[in-house]
């Protein structure tokens, strides 16, 4: 019976491999070793690596292998793996940040084989196509330059809230759902990528709030934690001018700004100097 049940589920996992695989067009398969202990860590791996109808991660328990497939012309394999890397699981070749892999369930936390992080690749070493996208990898900017117009959109929604001017911000917030949406996130370097996989959703979800109200109340309310979200990519992303980071006690929350100077989005012209800088980021 024990005998039975085992090839009942390997039926099962077998037909749910080929129906996930039917659903991803330009299937490309690659199998990574990808380091975790249990049943609690499958399930955790295997969400992180997948996305509906783009990429699908199967997890062996017992080889601690997984089977990725992607649509090729979507993603790829360093995409995926920085994914799973940042929900605290190390393969060969990224190793998760120690934040991530210390919030784990205590039963998940692995013994960590995999020792070397990851390197840029000397350029020399690679060619063809292979040379083509390390050089996007290893080469982007201290600033990341296509998260360039995110910023600038984002400091264009501040300076709209404190001119208290709800069209301008919605306007402006508009324009920031084009800046995301352009961002090729599989050429970001891997602590940039890792902080935008965390944020994207959040992020877009508060700016679409904004861009679809010109109440300025609720556009200063959504832009708490769109601030927030852009404080930490920021930070990522190492400017190499100086961001303020200042914050409003009336409000309890934070903004950034390139001057140092305080002109609150919060309130406006009713308390237009109201909070301090209380961090500097460059």
């Amino acid at each position: 019976m024990n005998s039975l049940y085992k090839i009942m589920i390997a039926i099962t996992m077998l037909l749910s491999l080929t129906v996930g695989h039917a659903k991803i067009k330009n299937p490309k398969i690659e199998t990574v070793k990808i380091y975790g202990n249990c049943e609690m860590c499958q399930k955790t791996i295997e969400k992180a690596g997948s996305l509906k109808n783009v990429a699908q991660t199967n997890w062996d328990i017992d080889t601690k292998t997984a089977t990725i497939t992607y649509d090729a012309k979507k993603t790829n394999s360093d995409e995926i793996l920085k994914r799973i890397a940042l929900s605290g699981y190390d393969s060969n070749k990224f190793l998760a940040p120690d934040s991530a892999y210390n919030n784990l369930p205590h039963c998940c936390q692995y013994d960590r084989i995999a020792k070397v992080p990851w390197k840029p690749v000397k350029i020399d070493a690679i060619s063809g196509a292979n040379k083509a996208a390390m050089d996007r990898i290893n080469n982007a900017p201290v600033l990341e330059n296509q998260l360039t117009p995110v910023f600038d959109s984002y400091f264009a929604i501040k300076d709209a809230l404190v001119k208290t001017d709800g069209t301008t911000a919605s306007t402006k917030a508009t324009e920031l759902l084009t800046a995301i949406n352009g961002v090729k996130m599989e050429t970001l370097n891997m602590e940039v990528h890792m902080v935008w996989m965390k944020i994207l959703k959040g992020l877009t979800a508060d700016i679409k709030k904004m861009a679809e109200t010109q109440d300025i109340q609720k556009q200063r309310e959504a832009f708490k934690t769109v601030s927030k979200n852009m404080y930490e990519l920021l930070k990522a992303s190492k400017p190499t001018e100086a961001v303020y980071y200042q914050y409003c006690p009336m409000q309890d929350a934070n903004w950034l700004s390139k001057e140092n100077s305080i002109k609150n989005p919060y309130y406006g012209s009713q308390m237009l100097s109201c909070g301090k800088t209380i961090e500097t980021i460059k």
